[in-house]
């Protein structure tokens, strides 16, 4: 049994559709930003930084919702959320799952929470510098998946597509969404026709980008 501490939406999404796939059972706890629950000290005890996801593995607590994935693919191999430890695929999807986690992953943070730039809002120099940031790393992966995909492992589903996925639903209000590009559409599409995409939208009580 896991625990998953969860916002809608946010980064624990990836995470929350991995035990999905898995399809093993699992506790569901909101914690409502909007409340300040992730701060309250009964959280922070679990999560320092007051941030999601938590997933609690055998009473213990751990974060990151990109070594969740990685973990949990490790733990149930049986899912295939990773090619197996020794094979052709692995070393690529080492890469992007990385590649996610360290060229976009903090730079949507960036975009997102302007004060952790030390600004209320972002002046026109830095938002324009983000978003070309996220544009150019989402350009890069269109062109991998235009001479590869339709998947970033080819033709071989893994959890680094619903990695990909969720950070693609990240783009919808941006100036240009992720889905601009064919290729990313094309995967971004892939992913949502998913069952444990519709049910993770029931779940979550989302609605935008569900298709």
């Amino acid at each position: 049994m896991y625990t998953l501490y969860y916002s809608p939406g946010t980064a624990s999404m990836v995470v929350h559709l991995a035990l999905l796939e898995i399809g093993c059972p699992y506790e569901l706890v909101k914690v409502d930003f909007a409340k300040g629950e992730q701060y309250r000290p009964e959280y922070l005890r679990l999560n320092p930084l007051g941030r999601v996801p938590t997933l609690v593995i055998d009473g213990h607590p751990y974060s990151e919702s990109t070594a969740l994935l990685m973990l949990l693919a490790e733990r149930h191999p049986e899912a295939a959320l990773a090619p197996a430890p020794g094979s052709e695929l692995r070393p690529s999807w080492y890469q992007w799952t990385v590649y996610f986690a360290n060229a976009l992953m903090p730079v949507y943070r960036f975009w997102f929470y302007p004060p952790d730039l030390g600004q209320i809002e972002h002046s026109p120099a830095n938002a324009e510098a983000l978003r070309e940031r996220i544009e150019g790393a989402w350009a890069a992966v269109d062109q991998h998946l235009a001479a590869h995909g339709p998947y970033l492992l080819g033709e071989r589903f893994s959890g680094t597509d619903l990695l990909a996925t969720m950070l693609m639903r990240w783009s919808r209000n941006m100036p240009r969404p992720a889905t601009e590009w064919p290729a990313l559409r094309r995967l971004a599409d892939l992913v949502r026709a998913r069952p444990s995409w519709a049910r993770l939208y029931e779940l979550e009580g989302l609605t935008e980008w569900r298709s």
